[in-house]
């Protein structure tokens, strides 16, 4: 089981990134903004709210759509994906909490066009570790960082929706 050995203000990491998305959305018709399970969910709901858009809000579980999917088999949840705008033409703002090899975007990316074709994708990860095998880039990140090997993040939401975020050690 990972032990925890650094933590962050995720909560600041937040802020960061809802500045960002803020200034950027400003003027562009009818966002709407998709969060990743779980943790990109928790950062999409809270921006959804924060920036007046939960009607246009949906969530994306990429478990069926990912490349490891032989090796690693199904999280313990899988979730629906819920989608219940028009995704044709859409600006969608998509959003992961940790951002590493980009596969988990592939994936999302993957899952959004069987719901139709968007204008525009733009990526937000609360933070981004570095360590890219895909071609992806975040259009907004609250930090970037680099993790030693065998290290990983996590983000917790707590039961008032206070977000946390920590280092842990695989190999503990």
């Amino acid at each position: 089981m990972p032990t925890s050995t650094s933590e962050f203000d995720a909560e600041a990491l937040y802020r960061a990134l809802l500045e960002q998305v803020r200034s950027s959305l400003a003027g562009v018709p009818d966002p709407a903004i998709i969060g990743i399970y779980s943790g990109g969910a928790w950062l999409a709901e809270r921006l959804a709210r924060d920036l007046g858009l939960t009607a246009r809000l949906g969530f994306i579980d990429v478990s069926f759509y990912r490349d490891d999917y032989a090796k690693k088999g199904l999280h313990p949840e899988v979730k629906p994906t819920q989608i219940g705008f028009n995704v044709d033409g859409a600006t969608i703002l998509l959003v992961d909490d940790v951002l590493y090899t980009g596969r988990t975007t592939r994936a999302a990316i993957n899952v959004l066009f069987d719901y139709g074709r968007p204008a525009a994708i733009k990526l937000a990860a609360l933070v981004d570790r570095g360590g890219r095998e895909l071609p992806v880039a975040a259009d907004f990140v609250g930090q970037q960082l680099t993790l030693q090997p065998g290290r990983s993040l996590a983000l917790q939401r707590d039961s008032h929706g206070q977000l946390s975020l920590t280092i842990e050690d695989d190999n503990a």
